[in-house]
């Protein structure tokens, strides 16, 4: 047989299917809570600790790239959400064991995703250095600084707009190919080159409601930076609970 026969079959969704994945995956938040935001205040604890050493140590225009990179490697790290999430589907209890040790996330094939995404993140790191750097010739050390020559000068509003639209592009590609592979290998066994296909047939199919789906993602997460992080404490573990719902509707049985 050969792997294009073995491809899932791709559901179609409405345009709004994204505000349901959201409902189901705030009560699915709810229904293991414990677990949910153990996982949640680990993710927010780990983001905060870096943030604030680069902060600490005058790096401020690092935590920026981190933070915006973090919506690239996010997908991969959801493996204890997407185990939550099937658990609840299955009728069985999720535990902070079961949320935090999840044998699946080992095989081969989410390390490849994993690696996969590392690089893109150094890609987008170095991307944005070069659009930095050349934007300006100085070295903006604090976040006050930083932010007013992002804010206040010519020269770093269109840093702003050229490293936005750039790594718009790098995120959405980047996007394409995670937002259904990643739990599908978790749920499947799948190779990563059939989730990857699988995601992008997946985009391609439903591009809409798709986008509005990318939309709030990067929303929902790069806002969580403006609480210091806090609010990933419910926002993580809730945006990959409704991952799990989206990838359950977007993907067939079989």
């Amino acid at each position: 047989m050969s792997t294009t026969s073995r491809l899932p079959a791709v559901n179609t969704v409405g345009p709004m299917a994204p505000f349901r994945w959201l409902a189901d995956g705030w009560r699915d938040l709810w229904a293991a809570w414990a677990p949910n935001l153990a996982c949640g205040l680990l993710a927010a604890a780990c983001c905060a600790g870096v943030g604030a050493a680069l902060v600490l140590t005058n790096l401020a225009y690092w935590a920026f790239i981190l933070t915006c990179g973090f919506v690239f490697v996010a997908p991969v790290l959801a493996m204890g959400p997407y185990e939550t999430g099937r658990r609840l589907e299955a009728g069985e209890r999720p535990t902070l064991a079961s949320t935090f040790i999840v044998p699946q996330a080992y095989r081969q094939d989410v390390a490849y995703l994993g690696l996969a995404l590392l690089m893109i993140f150094f890609i987008w790191g170095q991307v944005a250095q070069i659009v930095y750097g050349l934007s300006t010739f100085q070295i903006h050390r604090t976040v006050a600084a930083f932010a007013d020559f992002a804010l206040n000068t010519g020269e770093g509003r269109r840093m702003m707009v050229v490293g936005s639209a750039i790594g718009g592009a790098i995120a959405f590609l980047t996007y394409c190919l995670v937002v259904v592979s990643a739990p599908m290998l978790l749920d499947r066994g799948r190779s990563v080159f059939e989730a990857t296909v699988t995601s992008v047939r997946a985009v391609n199919q439903n591009f809409v409601p798709m986008l509005l789906w990318a939309f709030i993602l990067a929303a929902l997460t790069l806002g969580s930076a403006a609480t210091g992080f806090a609010a990933l404490i419910v926002v993580f573990p809730w945006l990959g609970l409704a991952s799990w719902r989206a990838y359950r509707d977007l993907v067939a049985e079989g």
